[in-house]
């Protein structure tokens, strides 16, 4: 069935309107805190704080900065794999964490800082924002070249919603311990997204299955965003943790994590393949596993070797979902996952939380000692009575509401997204730059005739330059090679 595919009036539409929106909520309520607020010098004297070093600024910026090339560079470029949806990955990426942000920034704000009627935002509610928007981009990767960019703004908007409400109930309400975000962002995201991609199933896919692979420049591409994530994912799970001995054991314990992930992946994906030879799927995508794994339980006294027991396992489930799971998946669930999410963030997510859970429940003072135990788990107030084994209760019960999360809310909208009024292409055109994007025309269409020249007079526009003087005394002429770094096809 021919669709409409027309996006001159409806992207720029949605885009302006919803800027506008942005600009209007942004004026009626976000505001600076008063780590950036030009009052920062009287807040300096009655905290007693002697230099503007003190300022949270120049302990989260690094950390922040690290967040920021993972979701724009990391996740943009991780999706470039498709051999013919490199703009529609890196661009679509950009766009959907380029309105998310603001929008997390409120959200974000109503739920956590929101006082005497304003948003007070700061650098860490900049990274915050940024870890929302890497639930969208996770599950982006499950639609990734099935819908419009109308479709993606559209998810991006109920997602976020979703994604802060989930938050709130279980940092705030059920005050679980989660500073990666493994079931915050990944088990919410994964999930969330398989079922989107699970409501908008396309019986028909098959006709455009040629150009779901890769090739050779594709899977390099993709590689890039894959050393990026994995470089900077020990940033990732520690950038709001407390300063101190916490952000410095998230670190530690995330990169003992992703060492041990890459080795168990390397190991199994040669093993389950006939002639032993390594699958660039896994290693762009599993390896990153152990990152994920290790997210809710990075800041407790997880110790080295544990980690690597949590990496080592996270990489073996993570390259066997690939192999099994996926196909699995398509053709018994129908759920087509374009990116695998379900062997990244999902399973790896839930092992995350199970981890924590069990984490926390053997958590003691002769462990942590007596404050570290206190300053851990935050357990002052009303939580100064709760007990590690039931700390450990409501981390698992964390995972349940992350699911119900995403299995209710990623129905809800799959539905929403399934209305014929968003432009998505047929499945005939998936995966496809050319359906939204203008593309550079292939070599045969760079000659007026659509013919390739014969090849001796096909020469390189350097060579025809320095010979044509020569050959203008024999009355030669050569036409020169005008396309030389245009893909023949």
């Amino acid at each position: 069935m021919a669709k409409n595919t027309y996006m001159r009036w409806r992207l720029p539409l949605i885009c302006l309107l919803w800027e506008v929106a942005m600009i209007v909520l942004f004026g009626v309520f976000v505001r600076f805190g008063p780590e950036a607020d030009a009052h920062w010098e009287e807040e300096k004297k009655e905290l007693n704080l002697t230099s503007d070093m003190e300022n949270d600024f120049y302990f989260r910026y690094p950390s922040f900065q690290d967040v920021h090339v993972m979701i724009f560079v990391g996740f943009g470029f991780l999706m470039t794999f498709l051999k013919r949806y490199g703009f529609g990955a890196v661009g679509f990426n950009f766009l959907l964490a380029a309105f998310g942000i603001q929008w997390a920034l409120l959200m974000q704000g109503w739920f956590h800082s929101f006082k005497n009627g304003k948003i007070l935002i700061g650098v860490e509610n900049l990274i915050n924002a940024d870890f929302c928007v890497g639930s969208v981009c996770i599950a982006f990767g499950a639609i990734l070249g099935k819908t419009s960019p109308i479709q993606l703004l559209v998810m991006t908007l109920f997602q976020v919603t979703l994604f802060s409400v989930n938050e709130y109930i279980l940092l705030n309400l059920l005050h679980v311990k989660d500073a990666g975000g493994s079931m915050t962002i990944h088990t919410f995201g994964a999930y969330f997204g398989l079922t989107v991609t699970r409501i908008l199933y396309r019986p028909n896919l098959e006709q455009s299955k040629d150009k779901q692979g890769s090739v050779y420049h594709s899977d390099l591409f993709a590689m890039i965003g894959t050393l990026y994530l994995w470089m900077y994912w020990p940033s990732f799970n520690s950038a709001i943790s407390e300063h101190g001995d916490a952000q410095h054991r998230s670190a530690i314990n995330t990169y003992c994590s992703l060492a041990a992930c890459v080795l168990t992946t390397m190991a199994f994906s040669s093993m389950l393949q006939k002639k032993g030879k390594l699958d660039m799927v896994h290693i762009q995508n599993a390896t990153l596993a152990g990152g994920v794994a290790v997210g809710t339980s990075a800041e407790m006294m997880l110790t080295p070797y544990g980690s690597l027991i949590v990496g080592s396992i996270s990489g073996i489930v993570s390259t066997v979902g690939y192999v099994y799971f996926t196909p699995f998946l398509e053709s018994r669930l129908h759920i087509q996952d374009t990116c695998g999410i379900h062997n990244l963030h999902a399973m790896p997510g839930l092992i995350g939380g199970i981890v924590g859970a069990i984490t926390a429940a053997a958590a003691t003072e002769d462990v942590y000692g007596k404050e570290g135990f206190i300053k851990a788990f935050d357990f002052t107030g009303e939580y100064q009575t709760r007990t590690p084994s039931v700390q450990g209760g409501f981390q698992a019960a964390g995972i349940v509401v992350s699911l119900l999360m995403a299995f209710v809310g990623g129905g809800i909208v799959g539905g929403i997204l399934k209305l014929p009024i968003w432009g998505d292409a047929a499945a005939e055109n998936c995966f496809e730059d050319e359906v939204y994007w203008e593309t550079a025309p292939s070599a045969y269409r760079c000659y007026p005739d659509g013919k390739r020249p014969k090849p001796e007079y096909h020469l390189p526009l350097s060579w025809t330059i320095s010979l044509q003087p020569e050959l203008e005394e024999t009355g030669m002429k050569i036409r020169p090679k005008i396309c030389m770094f245009s893909r023949v096809i």
